[in-house]
């Protein structure tokens, strides 16, 4: 093994211990320990007892070897069945706690990386790695079994160190020689190594076949949140793909229960190759010992403890190295944790604090700012160079792909910039604390999401509400005469995912709780990405009537493909190929020839409908 193959593995039992859970780590040692050396017990034991017996020794010497053995072997049983039980409450869940160890990192790492398909590829992987258990239980797993395997051939090599080493310099004879010891000595690795490199071909092909369902497995992960969603399922029936939908899974299924039992082959073969390898030495073993019990070496209850104690080595080295060749085997798994957890964390280095309050005055300037994002050279922002004060109302308009939302990402720190700078109040954004920073901002991004969380939890996000300044998002959002109908209050829960009791709120509905939280917040930048685009257009007019109500004198941006909107703000940008090609307010440009008035025209044969 190498060594970055050991280091990741304890990386990420490290983290694990560190997550609160080095009780499991602790017993799963203890056990380790305990299952090692207990077989040995009864083997040493049984021994003396036939050498008593064969002695002629009294009875009472007897049943004292025959009770130590009970009490000795009954002792190791129940402190490793109170480990187990221990290791057992905690270990149940483990999966859980992989996950909580996966998401709390998702919750800090920069938010480029959550954009990343390498980053999802490598979570799908540490997810899949294990059994039920996940991959820190698989982990967890090899090296109790490595530790119980390498106690076992400690032990047993002291018990069986005499076989070897005892010889009679009254007799001669090739069985009472050093070269007998050495010759059985290598037999018993070479047939060890044998076993060890069988378990490693099958554990490279086992892997093989691992990956290969590894798509198969993503692609019916994905279809089964398409089974479980009531929304996707509307598009599958009212399009009739449920027949495609079926035979895609039942095709994937195929090709994994395929796999699946191609592992399971792969596996009995294995475990075939180990066990003759085990009975071989066994036999080798006992010829051995018999043998020299018969030149009078060793005595007859000697040959049932080197023996049974060079077998059992014998079977814990084969276990070793079958240990070794699944902690090789599982070791990509652990290098793909290793790589996510060292994915770099939200940029949090600034320390400035953003100084504000009812009046403050912020100047926004985006100085020659370029950026593409990872992975990719193609700028989606090129050269741009602009400046706002806060107070006004902008919008920000413009073809899809032009730059849009990858401006406001920069602007709320999402992403950093690649060249350039953009600066609040003269101060590059990056020196400010990043979550002193995000206090500016109230966002309404078109993907939002709205949890399954109470109601208020969800519009102050956070658990302790103000339940009048709730109410009053709600009511600015246009959502106060919904609100009234609602049972529990702002206590509802939205869905029926936690609670029976919970209510399914239209798409219109949970986007003006999206608008409602973003009030809430009472930031000085208020900035939305199509605020409007799962609404009616009666409530669409209702949002925009009562724009100056919701945001007041706060900076308020806007992306939006329905013009009409701009006709609220003082100034608009027109973005295109990730610069600002035009930009004034909405009777300047109406009146020039380019994009705004040619999107303009687009639109306003349904604005006139409206107004009418």
């Amino acid at each position: 093994m190498g060594k970055w193959e050991i280091l990741d593995q304890f990386y990420l039992i490290r983290d694990y211990c560190r997550a609160g859970y080095r009780k499991v780590v602790l017993c799963a040692a203890g056990i380790s320990l305990l299952d090692g050396v207990r077989p040995f017990i009864t083997t040493v034991l049984l021994g003396y007892l036939l050498d008593a017996v064969y002695e002629g020794a009294p009875f009472g010497r007897l049943l004292r070897i025959a009770l130590t053995a009970l009490g000795l072997e009954c002792l190791c049983y129940c402190m490793s069945s109170i480990l187990s039980e221990i290791h057992n409450q905690k270990h149940d869940y483990i999966y859980e706690q992989q996950n909580g160890l996966l998401n709390k990192r998702l919750l800090t790492m920069d938010y480029k990386y959550l954009e990343d398909p390498n980053t999802h590829t490598m979570l799908h992987t540490i997810r899949n790695a294990g059994t039920d258990h996940g991959l820190i239980g698989l982990v967890l797993e090899d090296w109790k079994d490595f530790f119980q395997a390498l106690t076992a051939i400690v032990t047993a090599v002291v018990i069986a160190f005499p076989l070897f080493t005892q010889v009679n310099p009254l007799r001669e004879g090739f069985l009472n020689s050093w070269l007998a010891s050495l010759l059985l000595f290598v037999v018993i690795a070479g047939l060890v190594y044998f076993s060890f490199r069988v378990d490693i071909r099958y554990g490279k092909r086992i892997r093989r076949s691992h990956q290969k369902r590894a798509a198969d497995e993503s692609l019916l992960e994905y279809y089964m949140g398409i089974f479980e969603s009531s929304e996707r399922q509307k598009d599958l029936r009212l399009y009739g793909q449920r027949r495609l939908v079926q035979e895609q899974t039942d095709a994937a299924s195929g090709r994994v229960q395929k796999e699946v039992d191609a592992e399971a082959a792969l596996a009995a073969k294995e475990e075939i190759v180990r066990r003759a390898a085990t009975a071989l030495i066994g036999l080798f073993v006992y010829l051995f010992a018999g043998l020299r019990a018969y030149l009078g070496l060793i005595t007859i209850g000697s040959v049932v403890t080197y023996a049974a104690g060079i077998v059992q080595m014998s079977e814990a080295m084969a276990d070793l190295m079958s240990v070794i060749a699944s902690i090789r085997t599982h070791a990509p798994y652990c290098h793909d944790y290793a790589k996510f957890r060292k994915l770099g964390s939200r940029k949090e280095e600034g320390k400035k604090v953003p100084e504000y309050g009812p009046g403050s005055r912020f100047h926004v300037e985006f100085d020659h700012v370029s950026f593409h994002y990872p992975g990719s050279s193609e700028e989606v922002i090129h050269d741009l160079s602009l400046s706002f004060d806060t107070g006004k109302k902008m919008a920000i308009v413009g073809k899809n792909g032009s730059g849009k939302t990858t401006f406001i990402k920069l602007l709320c720190r999402l992403y950093d910039v690649t060249e350039g700078c953009i600066r609040v109040n003269g101060v590059d954004i990056r020196e400010y604390d990043y979550e002193a920073y995000c206090d500016l901002l109230a966002v309404v991004f078109q993907d939002f999401r709205i949890f399954a969380f109470e109601v208020g939890e969800n519009i102050a996000g956070s658990g302790e509400m103000d339940e009048a300044r709730v109410r009053e998002a709600l009511d600015k959002a246009g959502l106060a005469e919904r609100a009234k109908t609602m049972e529990q209050g702002l206590h509802t829960f939205v869905g029926k995912e936690y609670d029976e009791s919970g209510v399914n709120f239209s798409g219109g509905e949970r986007q003006k709780m999206a608008i409602a939280r973003a009030i809430y917040k009472d930031a000085p930048f208020v900035i939305m990405d199509e605020p409007t685009a799962a609404l009616d257009p009666v409530s669409e007019y209702e949002v925009y009537a009562g724009f100056d109500r919701m945001v007041g004198k706060k900076t308020a941006l806007y992306i939006s493909h329905r013009l009409a909107s701009c006709r609220f703000c003082q100034d608009i940008l027109v973005f295109d190929r990730g610069k600002v090609i035009q930009r004034g307010s909405h009777d300047e440009l109406i009146e020039k020839d380019g994009m705004y008035r040619e999107l303009w025209n687009a639109q306003a044969q349904y604005y006139r409908r409206i107004d009418r």
